[in-house]
């Protein structure tokens, strides 16, 4: 059994207009809602075996946030270039090229992209507001199958504002 986790990044700051998009970081808003939710997330008892992140400032600090609160060593979150204005070529490259002993797979990054491959993996329109997270289940247990095959499972996890 496979686990996807698709997480976009919570609420960035526009404050600071000479910072390129990369560097934007996360807003006081956006700093509690990842917080909260990666204490929502360790009450589901949520595991992943790795966790893959954007390299946008505000994508890896909501990585790191719930990183903490769920357990995952924060020097273990990998940074991919693949998943930062990504195509959903790419990202269904990354999410194919993982290893197969990785059973429970969580990634960081952006919209309108990972809206779109939720959307697509869950076989409706799927919507992910900032700091939400689409968690698709697959009874196979070959990531190079994701997206090919409808998943068992699909929930969405957002925080209510």
């Amino acid at each position: 059994m496979k686990t996807l986790f698709l997480v976009r990044h919570a609420k960035a700051s526009r404050d600071d207009v000479a910072l390129s998009d990369r560097q934007r970081p996360l807003n006081e808003r956006g700093l509690d809602d990842a917080a909260a939710m990666g204490k929502r997330l360790a009450r589901h008892r949520v595991r992943p075996d790795l966790m893959l992140s954007s390299p946008a400032v505000r994508a890896l600090k909501t990585a790191q946030l719930i990183a903490a609160e769920i357990g995952y060593p924060r020097k273990h979150i990998l940074v991919d270039d693949q998943l930062y204005a990504a195509r959903l070529e790419d990202l269904l490259s990354v999410i194919h090229g993982t290893d197969t002993k990785i059973d429970r797979l969580m990634l960081f990054g952006h919209n309108p992209e990972f809206s779109e491959l939720a959307s697509r993996l869950a076989g409706q329109p799927v919507d992910l507001p900032t700091c939400a997270v689409a968690e698709f289940t697959y009874d196979g247990g070959s990531w190079p199958d994701v997206g090919l095959a409808r998943p068992a499972r699909f929930t969405l996890e957002q925080l209510k504002k």
